[in-house]
């Protein structure tokens, strides 16, 4: 692994290479959020036919923290992924997204265009903010009474202390990661979580949503990105497959896969499992471009 900054208008951006001598094409991986960081883990065992790069955003993780809040906007953040891939070199590459980042990954495309893109794998997408709304709250329909009705009352009053807080690591240790115990480097992960960015952007928690992002609706415009696309969910995922499904009718050109006994970080929950999906879409997918 090589790492570095690259010296951005506003400010560094740190950086990683795994496989840098890998003659595939190169995958270019996003970060959730907004406000985490980018985790290696799993991810960059696909080095072993391809570079595959890691950045994190900007007030993210080993990356600059903005002067302010107004910074922290996906027309920044589509600016700063392009000049990224600009400065990385990666005039073809898949562009890996990963919860936050499948939305950042879609709306650079369809900004950008779609030239030197081989492909878009998007796990855990989020690409709707009204759609992401309504898999929550189902989801919390099928929590323990008290669970349901501790977030209502958070949510009601504006007290988020610790009966919602107790509740919120109830639903994320259903939906967000399943594993008991967390592994150590997705607990010290949360806990770089930056909340400026991610308060500002989206809310407290995962399923209450207050901020920029509360309008986002990308699904109308899905069938102008005619490049092969992979969707990934678990089964348990915050993104629910059937949404995870409606997002596939919406592009011309994708395929879906759930993966069993997981939720939104299935990468890690099911590592065999996700490996070999991705795998399989980059070799078919390679092999179309020959």
């Amino acid at each position: 692994m090589r790492e570095s900054f690259l010296e951005l208008d506003q400010g560094k951006i740190w950086h990683s290479v795994y496989g840098e001598e890998g003659l595939g094409t190169p995958i270019l991986v996003i970060h959730g959020g907004p406000g985490f960081l980018s985790m290696p883990q799993v991810v960059s065992d696909l080095a072993e036919n391809r570079p595959v790069y890691f950045y994190d955003q900007l007030g993210c993780g080993r990356s600059d923290r903005a002067p302010n809040t107004s910074y922290y906007t996906v027309d920044r953040y589509v600016e700063e992924l392009a000049e990224v891939r600009r400065r990385l070199g990666l005039t073809s590459v898949y562009l890996m997204g990963f919860s936050w980042g499948t939305a950042l990954a879609c709306s650079y495309a369809l900004r950008k265009g779609l030239t030197g893109i081989a492909g878009l794998i998007l796990c855990g997408p989020y690409l709707s903010t009204a759609r992401w709304d309504r898999d929550q709250r189902a989801n919390i329909a099928g929590m323990p009474e008290a669970t349901r009705k501790a977030i209502e009352q958070g949510e009601q009053s504006g007290d988020f202390g610790d009966g919602y807080q107790s509740a919120m690591m109830d639903y994320y240790t259903r939906h967000v990661c399943r594993l008991s115990p967390w592994p150590d480097f997705l607990q010290d992960a949360f806990g770089k979580l930056n909340p400026e960015v991610y308060n500002t952007m989206w809310g407290v928690s995962e399923f209450t949503i207050s901020g920029t992002l509360r309008d986002l609706d990308l699904v109308p415009s899905l069938k102008r990105l005619s490049a092969p696309v992979l969707l990934v969910c678990g089964d348990n995922d915050e993104a629910d497959p059937r949404t995870v499904k409606e997002y596939q009718l919406a592009f011309p050109n994708a395929r879906i896969a759930v993966v069993p006994g997981a939720s939104h970080l299935h990468h890690i929950e099911q590592p065999d499992i996700f490996l070999l999906i991705i795998e399989n879409f980059l070799e078919a997918t390679d092999m179309r471009m020959k």
